[in-house]
């Protein structure tokens, strides 16, 4: 019987160095661009030592999805103890980096089943988390717009914008943002 490949410690600066080279070849290049030797290349390391610390490709693109999964709960969590919990919200929401790395899961979970299991397991606790930001935000006034309703709309114009912007389109971004903004405002103003 064969004895258990042994995976490099979760604590290392090297699997820290890895997945944040994956990270970066995931926003510049995209995702299809995440091989294991374009890895190796921008962490400057040996393709064998990125194999050390992830086996599988699959290993890989999970601890980096889990990586921007804790950060996204960070996240969230520092809105929940905003004074301005929805302008937080839309914020993190519009951090350019972190939301076209998640296009970028969003793009490669429908061909990777390993990957679209952990994004479903993290994803029912973002949800949770953002309905509570926003719950938190109107609090009597949630009966005129519901939470659900209203963490989809941040998150779908937030992403649309985030992008439009990486492939260079601009067009009414601006006002549409101004107003946007402006309108959760309004959403949460004292009578």
């Amino acid at each position: 019987m064969a004895a258990p490949r042994r995976v490099g410690a979760e604590s290392s600066s090297t699997r820290t160095q890895i997945l944040e080279a994956t990270e970066q070849v995931m926003v510049e290049e995209g995702y299809a661009a995440a091989s294991t030797r374009r890895v190796a290349a921008r962490a400057g390391l040996k393709p064998s030592l990125v194999h050390y610390y992830f086996p599988t490709t699959d290993d890989l693109l999970i601890a980096v999805y889990r990586r921007s999964a804790e950060w996204a709960s960070g996240e969230l969590a520092k809105a929940l103890a905003d004074p301005q919990p929805l302008k937080a919200l839309w914020s993190y929401t519009m951090h350019t980096t972190r939301t076209a790395l998640m296009l970028e899961f969003m793009a490669m979970a429908t061909h990777r089943k390993a990957l679209q299991a952990a994004m479903a397991e993290h994803a029912g606790e973002t949800h949770r988390l953002q309905l509570e930001v926003i719950e938190q935000a109107l609090g009597d006034r949630a009966r005129d717009i519901p939470a659900d309703v209203l963490a989809t709309l941040i998150a779908g114009i937030g992403r649309a914008l985030v992008m439009e912007s990486g492939l260079g389109i601009s067009t009414g971004h601006i006002r549409a943002r101004e107003w946007f903004e402006g309108w959760l405002d309004g959403l949460t103003a004292k009578s």
